[in-house]
């Protein structure tokens, strides 16, 4: 049988540690998060700067089939600025930026899924450049990037004028 820690040893552990659960269902899915942090890891890391360490716990029922998966995180954010909902917000927020901001555009507007290159670094040279490219655009003014492109398209004079390539 394990050795337990003695009493006061495993109220300080539990002390230093939050837990969050929350459950969605949706898209044919249901996926349980729970998101665990602490603040004890924090001297145990060679990070400038960590306030918090946490993990969190991802189990998704997909037609029957249990999947789990675990991911974990640093932050500079001091518990008094987030707590573990906090935690789990922002990290739900972060992802959803990034799949609904750069993935889904990258997908829809400039056809990533269509393309048929495969070889080599080619798929992560041509993902590079499309995300320069919908930085660009979207540093350069407001608007439809679909739009743009389209415009740029149809006029490229315009698109090297402002580069600079051409007066």
């Amino acid at each position: 049988m394990p050795r337990r820690f003695p009493p006061w040893q495993q109220h300080q552990r539990e002390s230093d540690m939050q837990t969050v659960s929350r459950s969605d269902k949706g898209h044919g899915r249901r996926e349980r998060r729970t998101l665990t942090s602490t603040i004890a890891l924090n001297h145990h890391l060679d990070w400038p700067g960590v306030k918090q360490v946490c993990r969190v716990v991802r189990e998704r029922i997909i037609r029957g089939q249990r999947q789990i998966e675990a991911a974990y995180f640093i932050t500079s954010l001091p518990r008094s600025q987030a707590d573990a909902a906090r935690l789990e917000q922002l990290i739900r927020d972060h992802w959803g930026a990034i799949e609904n901001g750069l993935h889904w555009v990258r997908d829809v507007t400039l056809g990533e899924d269509r393309c048929t290159i495969w070889r080599g670094h080619a798929p992560q040279n041509l993902a590079a450049f499309r995300n320069a490219a919908l930085n660009w655009l979207r540093n350069t003014g407001g608007g439809n990037l679909a739009a743009r492109i389209r415009s740029f398209t149809r006029n490229s004079q315009r698109l090297f004028t402002m580069f600079g390539f051409v007066k």
